[in-house]
């Protein structure tokens, strides 16, 4: 009976270490914008280019280092530059190179300790449960991005946004214990086979495919572009999200602040329920279909945003965009 648990064992491992290396400090970096704004007089493209501008630079770091290393030693790594980055946030000046670099520092942690690692030993130990296991550990991300908004607000206008920011880059320190001890890459590490099975799947008997045989199959393509479409969308959001909120009639601090907030809270919440719900869909109906109909749903989602204005609740949208997210983030 020990033997068929302890994959579940993993699986509440990278629940905490997925929230804290992802939920954390992605979902709540774009509240600090319009400080950034105030403090320095940088613009809104400014801003918003460091990320960006970091995905370009790091695109070679998840298929050159990642393949090489244990999951499990990535994430330590990987959370340990996001606290650098952060650090590095809470001291900079209005130096726009010296924040580009951190937004790099960043992006390279993001990678070595986000959705890669723990998708791939989410993978390792499970098969045929596999979409309800993903969902749960991607449900660690909503869970603790949304306790990141009750942290983030109260910390920044009672103390200020750069304590706030390095008290979320301490925080990453709290996922090593579980990597070091918990995590563990595969279940041959215990001694096990994915799923608590008796004998090895017939999917481990599958020789692995080639990058040059995946680059010649159409379903690839129409992945990797429907995915960045996706995801491009599902990013440009959260990380405008409290821009556009300010240049929709939010001008007060502490109304912008709790429109935000409010807004962070329901998506996160919302997509608990994308995530478990989709990861369920995932194991029962065929992904590709699945897939398609988060699509619409993300789609749907975005002309919401605009609707958000001081006279208005901002629940509608981010109960639909917080869904739409948590279900394509977890199914890609």
């Amino acid at each position: 009976m020990n033997k068929r648990l302890y994959g579940w064992w993993i699986t509440a491992a990278a629940f905490f270490t997925f929230g804290i290396s992802v939920g954390l400090p992605y979902y709540n970096m774009p509240f600090f914008y319009d400080y950034y704004k105030k403090a320095f007089g940088w613009s809104t493209a400014d801003i918003t280019l460091g990320f960006p501008l970091a995905a370009i630079l790091t695109l070679w770091v998840g298929p050159i280092i990642i393949p090489r290393f244990s999951p499990r030693k990535l994430i330590i790594v990987g959370t340990g530059l996001t606290f650098l980055a952060f650090l590095g946030f809470s001291q900079m000046g209005s130096s726009l190179l010296v924040y580009y670099f951190l937004w790099f520092v960043y992006t390279v942690g993001y990678i070595l300790s986000g959705p890669i690692p723990h998708q791939i030993v989410i993978s390792h130990w499970f098969r045929k449960k596999r979409g309800r296991a993903m969902g749960v550990v991607y449900v660690g991300v909503g869970l603790i991005g949304a306790l990141g908004s009750y942290i983030v607000k109260p910390l920044t206008e009672s103390l200020n946004f750069h304590q706030a920011l390095l008290i979320i880059g301490l925080i990453m320190f709290l996922a090593w214990p579980l990597a070091m001890f918990i995590l563990r890459d595969k279940p041959s590490d215990k001694g096990q086979f994915p799923d608590g099975d008796e004998v090895p799947s017939a999917e481990q008997k599958i020789e692995a495919k080639t990058f040059g045989y995946l680059l010649g199959q159409w379903s690839f393509w129409l992945l990797l572009i429907g995915s960045l479409c996706s995801i491009g969308s599902i990013g440009a959001i959260n990380q405008h999200m409290k821009l556009v909120f300010k240049d929709s009639g939010f001008t007060d601090q502490q109304a912008l602040n709790s429109v935000w907030k409010a807004a962070s809270v329901g998506i996160l919440i919302s997509s608990i329920g994308g995530r478990l719900l989709i990861g369920w869909f995932a194991d029962i109906f065929p992904m590709k279909y699945v897939m398609t109909v988060t699509y619409f749903i993300v789609a749907a989602s975005i002309p919401l945003l605009l609707g958000v204005k001081p006279s208005t609740n901002p629940l509608l949208f981010a109960i639909v965009f917080g869904f739409a997210m948590g279900a394509d983030y977890m199914l890609i």
